[in-house]
């Protein structure tokens, strides 16, 4: 196959783009300035602008496009960035879409567990409403971008999480203070953390692309549930260190604003059936495995 690939310097999009090279598919990347060979394609999102013919035998395209929710404070700044990060480069996306000879067959575009909101110890499959928030309205924008691709493209929208990774991601913080043994649960550490290991999250993503009967929104979290407590201490165990040191909740409103109860203290409990009954098979399905992996073991 030949797959566009959007947001593709970033943590799952270099993922995404060695796992389809490793199976031998064509990877044509989006980037924010001349092409340096043909197999990048210049696009301003900011700007609108999309170079010509970018679409020309692209068979799929994953849209992983947009500024990090984990730089913390959101300033108001900030925040329009993640919005035109997001919703306007899907937008230019899916007017190209409209304005291609032969469009993709599939559009697998980003969006984020946000869109739930806070929901406690509810169990979130895809048909759970819209949450409050500003991640969930950026969530839901996003997906009603992607939603007005043409008709004969096969949308499936891809509800990210936590994403566990040997390097940088949501992890990036914590990971340093789980070494040296200074780290603990975040506020009350109840708090549902849906979650993901980074070789699993592409090769969800793929395997959406691969399913032809694959459509709409799929959760993309492992099958083993875990809050904020739990994912901390298998983690620990992984590396050997004790993890004993709560992070109390006002000092992190304190420290990231709104972002902290939106990103750290928010439960999200979500269901991966939908993608398990589509036939994927998960690398990492529990937790201590997942850790395991990312700790290097």
């Amino acid at each position: 196959m030949r797959v566009l690939v959007t947001g593709a310097t970033g943590l799952i999009g270099t993922e995404v783009i060695r796992q389809l090279k490793a199976r031998g598919d064509e990877v044509v990347t989006m980037v924010r300035r001349a092409p340096e060979n043909d197999t990048q394609r210049e696009w301003q999102p900011d700007r609108g602008y999309l170079q010509a013919g970018t679409l020309d035998g692209i068979d799929a395209v994953v849209n992983l496009a947009g500024a990090t929710t984990g730089k913390l404070p959101w300033t108001k700044k900030y925040k329009d960035e993640l919005i035109w990060s997001r919703v306007r480069a899907t937008e230019l996306l899916v007017a190209a879409m409209h304005e291609a000879k032969k469009p993709p067959k599939v559009f697998v575009s980003g969006s984020a567990s946000g869109i739930y909101g806070d929901t406690g110890d509810t169990l979130l499959d895809e048909t759970a409403p819209k949450g409050t928030g500003f991640l969930s309205d950026l969530a839901f924008a996003w997906e009603q971008a992607a939603l007005k691709a043409p008709e004969k493209v096969r949308v499936v929208l891809a509800r990210t999480t936590l994403v566990m990774s040997r390097e940088k991601g949501a992890l990036g913080r914590l990971m340093p203070l789980l070494k040296l043994g200074v780290a603990g649960p975040l506020g009350s550490g109840k708090q549902w953390w849906a979650w993901i290991s980074l070789q699993d999250e592409a090769a969800a993503i793929i395997h959406l692309i691969d399913s032809k009967s694959a459509k709409g929104a799929f959760n993309i979290t492992a099958p083993e549930p875990a809050t904020c407590a739990q994912l901390i201490a298998s983690l620990g165990k992984a590396l050997g260190r004790p993890t004993v040191i709560p992070v109390p909740a006002f000092a992190l409103r304190l420290v990231f604003g709104e972002g902290a109860d939106e990103l750290l203290l928010c439960s999200q409990k979500m269901s991966a059936q939908k993608l398990l009954d589509s036939g994927f098979v998960f690398k990492h399905p529990k937790l201590a495995d997942a850790a395991n992996w990312v700790v290097g073991k």
